[in-house]
């Protein structure tokens, strides 16, 4: 397989200081063919660097230096979190609603059964590929957005409202003919099909 097509490919991290359990945890993933980039500590995690791709982490909750929550926290200050599925052989209550409380996907006791953690990845990479998604869609739409002159976002701000162009005309101090040629290059240029569309359109910018 090419170095490219590679490339593409869903990537599971996983960050344990036990090189026992970094190197089985590794094999069982392997084995169902994702690519696997395994760390010893959460510190050495943040300084690699991650291709732009559906990805997760198993991550221990307890880890030398930055513990898991921690490295959780900081992944939660970021525009792309990873989904987190932790595992501990220390995990309390208190721990496990902490971690599940900052969105971990979830929390996984050691030693959990193999087919635990592998039902586990495959959830996190499949919502680690929608949320991608729909980040390139809401970055796509406001692209289109930022195309709009001040006056087009205007006027788009009230059509979504629900005024006719006779309202949104009597808001702006328009006539109603140049609020039609407004609203027509609104349409055209953030490419919806109809008025209803713009609506979701501007739900998902918000």
């Amino acid at each position: 397989m090419s170095e490219r097509a590679r490339s593409d490919e869903p990537t599971v991290y996983l960050v344990d200081d036990d090189p026992g359990v970094r190197r089985s945890a590794k094999e069982l993933i392997e084995s169902i063919g994702l690519r696997v980039e395994a760390f010893a500590s959460a510190r050495e995690f943040l300084e690699a660097q991650r291709p732009d791709v559906p990805s997760c982490l198993v991550l221990d909750i307890r880890l030398p230096g930055l513990s898991g929550l921690d490295l959780q926290r900081e992944l939660g200050k970021t525009s792309n979190p990873l989904p987190i599925i932790f595992i501990s052989g220390h995990g309390d209550i208190p721990m496990t609603v902490q971690a599940m409380k900052a969105g971990a996907v979830e929390f996984l006791p050691k030693p959990f059964r193999d087919q635990q953690l592998l039902d586990a990845i495959s959830h996190a990479i499949e919502r680690d590929r929608l949320a991608r998604e729909e980040r390139r869609a809401v970055a796509e739409l406001r692209q289109r957005h930022d195309s709009l002159t001040p006056r087009e976002r205007e006027v788009m701000t009230f059509v979504v409202k629900g005024l006719l162009n006779k309202q949104v005309g009597a808001e702006l101090g328009m006539s109603e003919t140049t609020v039609k040629l407004h609203r027509g290059q609104v349409m055209q240029k953030m490419k919806a099909d109809s008025l209803a569309d713009l609506v979701r359109m501007a739900e998902r910018l918000r």
